[in-house]
């Protein structure tokens, strides 16, 4: 195996590891930490503060650490918000969540100035075109990154399965679920299923800050520093904070990059109503909060098939057909778990139904197209 080979299945492990920890922590936020909406909040800060690091920090400190050093210090920042679980209150996961925003951006950036330079420098070794090498390290890292999403949303079910007395639903306790949930003061129902005990969640915190760490041994033990001469032969020199800041905004002037941005931001509303309310008010509610793993996984397989048969149809059907089906299809799903809801008394499967549509439909909008057009804008 080449080295460039064995630092792209670095990155990609490390990444695996990463993230099946926060995936599967992100995704029990809104039903672990519910109370006066700390769970939801904490998210909120964390990609608030996302977008303001991703304009100024990556270039900057990727210039002065290197590639290797970024990864390694931003897979830190997410390691503390593990650990302002184990005591979830305002003043642990606030913070906790700033910080782990500021690390985001420079930890994609970094990972992706890897790949990237990795890439070209392998294709002038074996004289081949840089673009194709470039896209086959992206393929490996994301068919390896992607699994995070089945093993983080596992672990969590196994161990939050392992909750007593689980509570059988009536017609009435169903009322306050799912659209119910915003009309309904949740004190009135009849049945109040028990969370996961403080040992259970202790446990769980265990595994996914355990998890994080073996992420940043991995990186630091075996990922390569790209060496600073080839990689700065490849960058220009970095921006002041004033040019970097203005440079943003300028790329508003194209008027293609204006109309993406409504659809980018209805992806982030989709992804965050599939995190906070409906993991909380329609799973968590209905069918307990050991079922949200098992639900995301659905999810997360389905999303990743229709991802490469979106890609495929996308030849004969062009973009625009793919898009309006897309989203017609994704708001009747969205419609349909309402009524799921209000008609059975057994909700499993038309909750197990519509997520794997919702992650049908969301794929092709968020994973294939979308970033597709970004970058060839």
């Amino acid at each position: 195996m080449d080295s460039y080979l064995k630092n792209i299945l670095v990155i990609s492990f490390g990444f695996t590891f990463l993230f099946t920890a926060y995936g599967g922590l992100q995704n029990l936020q809104s039903s672990l930490h519910s109370e006066e909406g700390l769970g939801v909040a904490s998210l909120s800060v964390i990609y608030a503060t996302l977008i303001l690091s991703s304009m100024f920090l990556p270039s900057v400190i990727i210039k002065k650490f290197g590639c290797k050093w970024t990864i390694v210090g931003s897979m830190c920042c997410y390691i503390t918000f593990s650990l302002g679980n184990f005591y979830a209150s305002w003043f642990t996961l606030i913070p906790t969540s700033v910080i782990l925003g500021l690390g985001a951006a420079p930890l994609w950036s970094a990972k992706c100035t890897y790949l990237t330079v990795a890439g070209n420098l392998y294709a002038q070794k074996v004289g081949k075109i840089g673009k194709h090498i470039v896209t086959q390290y992206f393929g490996i890292f994301f068919l390896i990154y992607r699994s995070s999403g089945v093993w983080g949303n596992l672990i969590a079910s196994l161990v939050f399965g392992q909750t007593p007395n689980k509570a059988n639903l009536t017609e009435a306790d169903l009322e306050c679920c799912g659209i119910g949930s915003c009309m309904v003061n949740t004190t009135n129902r009849t049945v109040t299923s028990k969370g996961p005990s403080n040992t259970l969640i202790y446990t769980l915190m265990g595994i996914y800050t355990a998890s994080e760490i073996l992420a940043v041994l991995l990186v630091i033990i075996f990922l390569d520093q790209i060496s600073t001469n080839q990689a700065e032969s490849e960058e220009k020199p970095v921006s002041s904070f004033r040019s970097t800041f203005l440079e943003t905004f300028q790329r508003l002037k194209d008027k293609r990059q204006c109309l993406l941005i409504p659809l980018t931001m209805y992806s982030g509303l989709e992804q965050g109503f599939l995190a906070s309310d409906y993991n909380k008010s329609y799973v968590t509610c209905a069918l307990g909060i050991n079922f949200v793993g098992y639900v995301m996984i659905c999810f997360s397989a389905t999303n990743s098939l229709a991802s490469l048969l979106f890609g495929k149809i996308y030849q004969f059907t062009g973009r625009k057909l793919l898009f309006t089906l897309s989203r017609c299809h994704s708001l009747s799903q969205l419609h349909n778990s309402a009524i799921a809801l209000e008609t059975s008394l057994k909700p499993t499967c038309p909750i197990f139904y519509n997520t794997c549509h919702l992650g049908c439909s969301r794929c092709y909008l968020a994973n294939t197209n979308q970033r597709s057009l970004w970058n060839f804008i």
